[in-house]
């Protein structure tokens, strides 16, 4: 296990979130390749309606990374879990995959929703998504994610009332 891989970015987050928080992805991105690539290594992609994107935690610190069971957000209604059953900036290489709609591609400007990277974050990998090659059988997880997650993908603006509250206009 002392093999390690140097890889160099192929692109870039430009615009969407620029502060990394818990919820409220639902926001509007592009992800631009790097400039130097001809325009046809994304010729076909606009067919597709998702990507898998592989992109780094650019502002975390190593010293972020958490070898150890722990709540979900520190709250203790969630079990401890490991680094491994967690998805975010304490894991060792401080990688992440996101599944955002593609909306649209404009020569290397990939347009994007729904991708919980923010701008800078730099993008390592990225493919259409086949349901091919997405999970086989039935997918089976504890309670705590859906609990957790029920406003990950809502935006700011979208964000969830209290019950018997009206939006504000």
């Amino acid at each position: 296990m002392t093999q390690s891989l140097e890889i160099k970015p192929i692109g870039i987050v430009v615009g969407g979130r620029v502060e990394p928080t818990d919820d409220h992805w639902g926001e509007t991105a592009i992800i631009r390749l790097n400039p130097d690539y001809p325009v046809e290594v994304v010729q076909g992609l606009e067919e597709f309606s998702h990507l898998l994107v592989v992109w780094h935690f650019h502002k975390a610190s190593p010293d972020d990374v958490a070898l150890h069971a722990r709540s979900p957000r520190n709250n203790p209604k969630w079990p401890a879990t490991g680094t491994f059953v967690h998805r975010n900036h304490r894991r060792p290489n401080q990688l992440a995959e996101s599944f955002p709609r593609l909306l649209k591609v404009d020569g290397l400007d990939l347009h994007v929703a729904d991708l919980d990277a923010i701008d800078g974050s730099p993008i390592f990998d990225l493919a259409p998504y086949f349901k091919e090659m997405g999970p086989r059988g039935e997918v089976r997880e504890p309670s705590w994610p859906r609990e957790m997650l029920a406003d990950y993908w809502t935006s700011a603006k979208q964000q969830r009332l209290p019950p018997g509250s009206a939006p504000e206009c």
